[in-house]
């Protein structure tokens, strides 16, 4: 955080977009102030260009004067049911809102919303530190209002609500996301009497619609160190509320004096790891726009939100398959298959998109043990194809996974893996380069199949596909379009079907 003296507060909005706004208030004998998170991101030096404006009177009619101030390449939309303006003009978005106090009722929140003072609207904001209001009129331009000191919260790295934080909470229910997600963000704690009342009022996220949690979730996922809201969600109790899934791992059972490892924490290191991993990826994108690419199926940033989502589910289905054997101790057998199978439900549930985005997550949770296996034993040509057939353009999002997964505190341990999923990567390298294409897809697939037998959909494509891609992966046949269709005839001729083109 950077300290500004008033002069230098005024230097930072010392831009055309301010003085237009601060003209058309003063034109039209108006308060405006710039309130919110650019205020706060002003002192953290994380520039926005999201702007929201408070005027004290009608927001929707200064947003109208500004438009006609700033001429054709200004663009407004009215949202007349919120009482709200915003005006797109070179890349900036500026939202307009009148001043108003709100009132609630318990079952519902949608406030009850009058006119009112910046005092209201600022008694009305979530935090402390994004209650804090430049002013933009002429005589006081560039004037920090700030009642509850937010300034001093932000110093600290504190978040806190400007009243009782009761009853913020149980009027919008949604801020309790909200809070963990500020202080996962800014990497700031949670004030004491903040995070109690959440622990009290956690149980009206219920009122909340999965949407809106999930956009927080995601917020949070997608912070440099994920960890730190996912512990806050699970002490303060919302976690077993919006991911029972998740709060299943929490735990450690004992017999026989043996324990096994805590898989929420580890989900977590996973997930950091990943994180850590995964820092830049939103940054390719230009580079992809750059050089006129793009068509990918998903976006850097897509893949850096959704890779993370698998570290998250990697281990979900552990709950499921634990179990305790005499002579192994504690097993979860088949734990990546029963997670790949839990995938769609959670995805459903939480309103997540089921499409493709969930089954990147399905096959980077099926397949997160298979590097290690291949590892663990003689690293062969096959199972390094079967491999890269499996998992496709995904296989480096796999890696990055599954070398994320190792967590072992012993430094011996950690290094044989990662020699080991070196090995395996060098494999990779040397087949790529060996049979000079990509490996990801057989060169007959099932649509051909059909077509040369003149087949439906029937268990006899599904036996003919399989065994190209075997004969592929086990080496016995080139990834060459005619070895391939050779292949598939005389396979076809062993169980008595002939080509009808």
């Amino acid at each position: 955080m950077i300290h500004l003296t008033d002069e230098e507060l005024k230097k930072e909005i010392d831009q055309p977009i301010f003085h237009a706004i601060s003209e058309t208030a003063d034109e039209m004998g108006v308060e405006c102030y710039v309130i919110g998170g650019y205020v706060r991101d002003l002192f953290l030096q994380r520039h926005s260009h999201d702007i929201d404006m408070v005027v004290v009177g009608s927001g929707i009619a200064v947003a109208h004067r500004l438009k006609e101030r700033l001429g054709k390449k200004a663009r407004i939309s009215i949202f007349q049911n919120f009482g709200t303006a915003q005006v797109k003009y070179k890349g900036l978005e500026l939202e307009f809102v009148g001043a108003r106090r709100e009132s609630y009722t318990r079952g519902s929140r949608k406030p009850i919303v009058e006119d009112g003072t910046l005092e209201d609207d600022q008694n009305r904001r979530d935090f402390t530190i994004n209650a804090m209001a430049l002013c933009l009129n002429a005589h006081r331009f560039g004037e920090l209002v700030d009642p509850f000191d937010g300034l001093y919260d932000l110093e600290d790295g504190i978040i806190r609500t400007p009243l009782d934080p009761e009853i913020t909470f149980s009027d919008d229910p949604l801020r309790m996301m909200r809070c963990i997600r500020f202080a996962t963000q800014l990497n700031f704690l949670i004030e004491d009497e903040t995070f109690d009342a959440i622990e009290r009022e956690k149980d009206r996220i219920k009122i909340i619609s999965q949407e809106r949690i999930i956009e927080e979730l995601n917020k949070i996922i997608l912070s440099p160190v994920p960890s730190k809201g996912f512990v806050d969600l699970e002490r303060s109790g919302l976690l077993a509320l919006i991911f029972p899934e998740l709060q299943a791992l929490t735990g450690v059972e004992v017999v026989n004096g043996r324990g096994h490892k805590d898989n929420f924490y580890h989900t977590l290191e996973v997930l950091d790891n990943v994180a850590r991993a995964t820092a830049d990826w939103d940054k390719k994108d230009d580079a992809v726009a750059d050089a006129g690419q793009g068509t990918e199926k998903m976006t850097w940033a897509e893949r850096q939100l959704w890779v993370r989502w698998a570290a998250l589910l990697h281990d979900i289905g552990k709950p499921a398959s634990k179990k305790w054997d005499n002579q192994l101790g504690w097993t979860f057998h088949s734990h990546n298959f029963i997670g790949q199978k839990m995938v769609p439900g959670i995805f459903k549930r939480m309103k997540l998109p089921l499409n493709d985005k969930m089954k990147y997550v399905q096959k980077l949770v099926e397949l997160h043990m298979r590097p290690i296996n291949i590892a663990d034993d003689e690293v062969t040509d096959s199972a390094v194809r079967r491999l890269l057939f499996d998992a496709g353009d995904d296989i480096e999002d796999l890696m990055v996974l599954c070398e994320a997964d190792i967590t072992s505190k012993k430094a011996e341990k950690k290094q044989r893996f990662l020699d080991n999923y070196r090995l395996v990567r060098e494999k990779m390298d040397a087949l790529k380069e060996k049979d000079r294409i990509r490996l990801f897809q057989p060169p007959i697939g099932g649509e051909e199949i059909m077509r040369i037998f003149n087949l439906k959909p029937s268990p006899q494509v599904g036996i003919l596909k399989q065994a190209v891609k075997d004969a592929i992966v086990d080496g016995v046949i080139s990834n060459d379009y005619d070895v391939a269709l050779q292949f598939v005839l005389k396979k076809a001729e062993e169980i008595g079907l002939k080509p009808q083109v």
